[in-house]
């Protein structure tokens, strides 16, 4: 016998209730249907559970579709790791399709997306360049990306824009690969947002740090411009950027809402390969109005993005 002076309750006198009588969260109208190979992908996305992340998913992709038929903008913001899980023909494919308005990188994108150009690689071994002192120091990158940020500063154009008909103007053996290349011939608005000393470009010789802020303030304000459109049904999506893309959207819609213009019907979508709070506070909740819906998906960019592009097509 327990020496204990408190007492286990017991269950007598529980009232109880029919499972048919109680409303439930899901039922079968709402589970996963089995795929088979001879369906079309359109039946694959129909698949997905109507629960959770699978129904956020297809309400995403609708959303999307829907912004696009009424012409709003849809503006992929991504951090540089997603051209460097070799995502650009899928980017591209989207652009061509006419399914991104415009594109927003962090500093390191063009970085990578250069390289691209002019080798047909990037991203090098940090763990082993940086003990040896070599880490950043390849000089074509450094020397044309600062020659066309430079150039950008004195044609009074945005960085994004700068590097775009830089590479355009060259013959790059891999330039179809790159998203800025392909941007810039298709006229879609891309825009470079820098945090100075975060990127290699930054230490070498022919750095123009005036050059530097004053084409990415630029692009600030042509982003802003670019933001200003999402109101009507637009849709912003932050893919892979931890910190500064969310920070550079949530003063765009800052500052437009200080200037009167409206920005209550628009909807967010974040996707990364873990939570971060930047984006989730930035993106999904922080900035939306009275209409529209924030999205936080979790998964490897490599499968979420073609994931993504391929759901639109159908």
């Amino acid at each position: 016998m327990s020496k204990y002076k408190v007492k286990p309750l017991v269950p007598k006198g529980l009232r109880t209730y029919s499972i048919h009588a109680r409303k439930s969260k899901v039922d079968k109208n709402s589970f996963a249907r089995v795929f088979t190979p001879d369906e079309k992908f359109s039946q694959f996305v129909d698949s997905i559970p109507d629960i959770l992340a699978g129904k956020d998913f297809k309400e995403l992709i609708s959303l999307l579709k829907e912004a696009k038929r009424k012409k709003k903008s849809i503006i992929f913001a991504i951090g540089a790791h997603v051209i460097k899980v070799g995502l650009n023909p899928i980017l591209i494919d989207l652009m061509e399709r006419g399914w991104i308005s415009a594109l927003a990188l962090n500093g390191a994108g063009i970085i990578h997306d250069f390289e691209i150009a002019i080798a047909g690689k990037t991203s090098e071994d940090v763990e082993t360049q940086i003990k040896q002192g070599q880490f950043g120091m390849v000089k074509e990158t450094g020397d044309m990306l600062n020659e066309a940020v430079k150039n950008g500063k004195i044609e009074d154009i945005g960085l994004g824009e700068a590097v775009g008909k830089m590479i355009s103007n060259y013959d790059f053996p891999y330039k179809k690969q790159s998203l800025l290349f392909l941007a810039y011939q298709l006229n879609i608005p891309v825009t470079v947002h820098v945090a100075i000393g975060t990127d290699i470009i930054h230490f070498h010789p022919n750095v123009d740090g005036e050059a530097l802020g004053k084409t990415s303030l630029t692009d600030f304000f042509l982003f802003c411009s670019i933001v200003e459109k999402l109101e009507g049904g637009g849709v912003f999506l932050n893919i892979g950027s931890a910190v500064i893309l969310p920070e550079v959207f949530l003063k765009a819609v800052s500052f437009l809402r200080n200037q009167g213009k409206v920005l209550d019907h628009f909807s967010t979508a974040v996707f990364d390969f873990i939570s971060h709070y930047r984006p989730y506070q930035n993106v999904v909740k922080r900035p939306l109005g009275s209409k529209g819906k924030g999205f936080y998906f979790i998964g490897h960019h490599e499968i979420m993005m073609p994931l993504l592009a391929a759901s639109l097509k159908t």
